[in-house]
């Protein structure tokens, strides 16, 4: 499966780069393909994964600013997401603060990266968006000298949104209101858990979500003995198409009155749906997932 999405992420970048003429065989350009390392031999499966974290940038010339021009990107792309999803906890910031760090040897190597790390972390579409891993990124743009004040307004603004509802963090409260026009807010909701479903009644993947968390016996079963609140946010002004595809009874059916969320930047509305796993506290479990079993899995983890 992780297989399958990482070829959606390359896609991504194939399509970006599209448009371009091609050539005949005989005038093609010889492509320059990234050099793996490889662990000692005899190194435990531990000691494997540290060393690929440490060293596996060590082939590659940072300041061969040619070989941005000649390589196949969605080849680049890839050893850049093997790097990430194979070797980098997802919540360990330090391993791209060293490399965006490395690439800003100059202004084009710089971008490369910065673009790279933008299509496996902050494309809404896709599978492995992650702020963690991007807010570094974000960081070193605002810094780099390569950007004027204008340029760096974007990373800027990338910015403020990814901060918010961190992981560990208590998720920015806000208002929503029901069919009967009674509001409340998330703070309200008492429950050993809550899980946040911002979705949209005519988006197909919305339909896929709502349908594996009915089908899920654990959220089932947590949400029949009060463990669990499912608390859906429709976040647009269409209300009558929100009112013609009502949830489970079950959960708690809602609209943001006035679309504060989006005005206020208090979630990330580029990509929806969006679940977001809280705790009785409502510390952030789990940050902008379209994953039901990601949240099945956080759950048994805490019960262990």
């Amino acid at each position: 499966m992780k297989r399958i999405a990482l070829y959606i992420v390359i896609a991504l970048v194939a399509a970006s780069c599209g448009g371009r003429a091609k050539e005949s065989r005989r005038s093609a350009p010889k492509v320059y393909r990234f050099q793996y390392v490889t662990p000692p031999p005899h190194a435990t499966q531990q000691q494997r994964l540290l060393y690929m974290e440490e060293h596996y940038w060590d082939k590659f010339d940072f300041c061969d600013t040619t070989f941005i021009s000649k390589v196949d990107t969605a080849e680049m792309m890839r050893a850049f997401a093997g790097y990430f999803l194979n070797f980098v906890r997802p919540d360990d910031a330090r391993p791209m603060q060293r490399l965006i760090k490395r690439s800003a040897v100059s202004e084009p190597m710089f971008k490369y990266f910065v673009m790279l790390a933008e299509r496996l972390f902050h494309d809404p579409n896709s599978p492995y968006r992650n702020d963690e891993q991007y807010i570094p990124v974000l960081e070193a743009q605002i810094a780099s000298p390569y950007y004027d004040e204008y340029e760096r307004m974007v990373p800027q603004y990338d910015l403020h949104t990814a901060l918010q509802n961190r992981i560990g963090h208590p998720a920015n409260d806000f208002k929503y209101t029901v069919a009967s026009g009674r509001t409340s807010n998330l703070y309200s909701v008492r429950s050993p858990y809550t899980l946040i479903y911002i979705n949209n009644p005519g988006c197909p993947m919305c339909r896929e979500i709502q349908q594996a968390i009915e089908a899920s016996p654990l959220l089932s079963r947590m949400i029949a003995g009060g463990e669990l609140c499912v608390l859906g946010i429709y976040p647009d002004k269409e209300l009558d198409e929100w009112r013609n595809h009502p949830l489970p009874a079950s959960w708690v059916n809602a609209y943001d009155k006035g679309c504060v969320i989006e005005q206020k930047r208090l979630y990330d509305l580029r990509a929806i749906p969006a679940l977001y796993l809280l705790d009785s506290r409502k510390r952030v479990l789990v940050k902008d997932s379209t994953s039901v079993a990601e949240i099945e899995a956080v759950i048994n983890a805490l019960s262990e």
